[in-house]
């Protein structure tokens, strides 16, 4: 059996309310720490709103993606942060991979 792929759509579905929570929550936990979740929380507002607005069709962000992309270090994970940070970068990395499929 061939492994199902993931629509933009149906990321969105699974991930976003989760992404909602975790991004403001390592913001918390880790912004003084690693300013970068700083600017994850801002990129992911700037997507949500996008997708609120415009729906999951047609929609451009591929600025915020290459952004996230940047400032993740391609969803590399950090040595000493919790696991919903780990979680965090993992979700954005399958919305990614899902928006570019």
């Amino acid at each position: 059996m061939s492994e199902q792929v993931l629509t933009f759509d149906k990321a969105v579905k699974e991930h976003f309310s989760m992404l909602e929570l975790y991004t403001d929550a390592i913001k918390i936990a880790h912004g003084d720490s690693h300013p970068e979740a700083i600017d994850v929380r801002k990129l992911f507002e700037q997507m949500k709103e996008k997708v609120e607005k415009e729906g999951t069709e047609n929609l451009n962000l591929t600025d915020e993606f290459e952004q996230l992309r940047e400032v993740t270090n391609h969803y590399s994970i950090p040595k000493g942060v919790c696991v919903t940070f780990a979680r965090t970068y993992d979700m954005l990395s399958k919305v990614d991979k899902a928006y570019h499929s």
